[in-house]
């Protein structure tokens, strides 16, 4: 029997992922009806990813459905949020049952890892474009919030920067430096196309934390949004930048560069009171202390001697209408 737009979703997306005790209607009615805890709030964000601008055309779709749910559970880590339900809005050029059990596959696995479920969506005919809307949920008065950054606060960053980066600027500009072989091309592309959302590590570091973001724009631009809604400047220690051991083979200031301005990290950016440092230290989670909060309305980058960095900032990390 020939798919249809109803069949498509039964047959690759009704029973993607696990089914949870708080999901009272899912796939199949007019609505999802959810059930939320009392002592919680829920936490809501959405992203589009559009073929072309946001993924390759030829990327493997096992790999696109990783992605598309990562960058929204890559929004609840920076809240603090516990991931719960998603809904999924697709829309594809033709009815390709390979593609479509192999997306289905890849965003189903990542879901699993995060009790998540899909309770919801749509399904169009275009050109390829997956939104997802993610749901999570936080304790009352708990979430993390961009605007709480104080003075003196220390800058923390997860994972390594600027891999993402790299692994695109190779795609786009034919960009491959003698330095890097094989084997650090495939793990830089993986992690351009398979980022880790940092769920787990947000959850450890909850109470520890005045304010975070998640670095899908450049840590620089990204933190730059902390310290606007803040009203603080910072100081950033380029030695201090986490750089994965393929990045480390470059010239410094090109793997600078790449991990201040870059896209697509997925990581987290925070910032943690100084008297809260050596208990959140002792946790031994994947976590860099990168510089400080400052008064000064300005971001200052110093370099391994201390010295006022010459090293060009004006990448302010990326924006679909500049």
């Amino acid at each position: 029997m020939a798919l249809t737009e109803f069949s498509l979703i039964q047959q690759f997306f009704a029973d993607a992922t696990q089914k949870r005790q708080d999901v009272i209607v899912d796939i199949g009615d007019d609505c999802a009806v959810l059930s939320c805890p009392a002592d919680s709030d829920i936490a809501i964000s959405i992203d589009t990813l559009v073929s072309g601008i946001h993924f390759f055309p030829d990327v493997d779709p096992h790999t696109l459905g990783h992605k598309s749910l990562a960058v929204g559970l890559s929004d609840l880590a920076a809240m603090g949020a516990t991931p719960a339900w998603f809904t999924l809005a697709l829309t594809i050029p033709s009815l390709d049952e390979k593609w479509l059990s192999a997306f289905a596959s890849g965003m189903a696995e990542l879901a699993d890892q995060h009790n998540i479920q899909l309770v919801g969506g749509d399904t169009t005919k275009g050109p390829l474009t997956i939104s997802i809307q993610v749901h999570g949920l936080v304790k009352k008065g708990a979430q993390l919030q961009r605007n709480h950054a104080k003075s003196s606060d220390k800058i923390y960053v997860t994972g390594t920067l600027g891999d993402a980066g790299a692994a695109l600027q190779k795609r786009l500009a034919s960009w491959q430096p003698e330095e890097l072989s094989e084997k650090d091309w495939s793990f830089l592309n993986k992690r351009l196309e398979q980022p880790i959302p940092q769920v787990n590590i947000s959850r450890e570091i909850q109470p520890f934390v005045n304010a975070a973001i998640d670095i899908s724009d450049g840590v620089l631009a990204d933190l730059g949004h902390i310290l606007e809604a803040s009203g603080k400047g910072a100081r950033i220690y380029l030695g201090k930048i986490p750089l994965s051991s393929s990045l480390q083979k470059l010239d410094k200031a090109k793997a600078w560069q790449l991990a201040l301005n870059s896209g697509d990290d997925y990581e987290l950016c925070f910032t943690v009171p100084a008297e809260h440092v050596q208990a959140l230290e002792t946790l031994n989670l994947d976590i860099q202390q990168i510089g400080e909060i400052t008064e000064e309305q300005k971001i200052v980058l110093l370099d391994e001697q201390g010295q006022p960095s010459v090293l060009d900032i004006t990448s302010k990390g990326y924006d679909h209408f500049v």
